[in-house]
């Protein structure tokens, strides 16, 4: 495969980078090219040793995602960046993507209870509106509890979801660190 073959290969894979950090890496991937040339090497050669552009963009974008999600604390950068982690890797896709649904399902169900619960005083309220013959004030205290417990669900969940949060984009960075070669460990 030949650099310009090789750049435009590459630069068609980062499309999800914007374009100042693509050109970037590709000005990175260029001075590859400059040396190994310099060295005596034929592009060819060169090409084969910086590997497959697919496998190289697909790494920097799960890198980018990572990053991006980091910075960021909304749910659709955490989602692209664990989706550019597990097209890494088919381990990630069979093992790790089954008990990550199950675990955004229990969130999203300890949100939705909560909500439930906090709504529970407006319903007792509209129900009295419409039946004011059916109304007991019990009805009323009752919901209000419910109120409170969805308050304390609510804060939980907060902490909850902040720790998931957390806990996604370690194992995002981990996951990207063990895939680019492999972990570093200090003996």
């Amino acid at each position: 495969m030949t650099r310009n073959n090789f750049l435009h290969q590459l630069d068609a894979e980062l499309k999800g980078i914007p374009s100042l950090e693509r050109a970037d890496i590709l000005h990175d991937y260029e001075e590859h090219f400059v040396f190994g040339l310099e060295e005596g090497k034929s592009e060819e050669e060169i090409a084969a040793a910086l590997g497959s552009p697919a496998h190289i963009a697909k790494e920097l974008l799960a890198g980018y995602h990572v990053k991006k999600a980091s910075a960021s604390s909304s749910a659709g950068s955490i989602i692209r960046a664990a989706w550019a982690v597990i097209g890494l890797s088919f381990f990630n896709l069979v093992i790790v993507l089954g008990p990550a649904v199950g675990v955004a399902g229990v969130i999203f169900a300890g949100w939705a209870v909560s909500l439930a619960f906090l709504g529970s005083p407006l319903l007792v309220i509209v129900d009295a509106f419409f039946h004011p013959d059916t109304f007991i004030l019990f009805d009323l205290f009752f919901s209000l509890g419910m109120c409170g417990i969805g308050i304390l669900i609510g804060m939980g969940m907060w902490y909850v979801t902040k720790l998931a949060k957390k806990a996604s984009i370690s194992y995002l960075k981990y996951n990207v660190a063990l895939v680019k070669g492999g972990l570093k460990h200090d003996n």
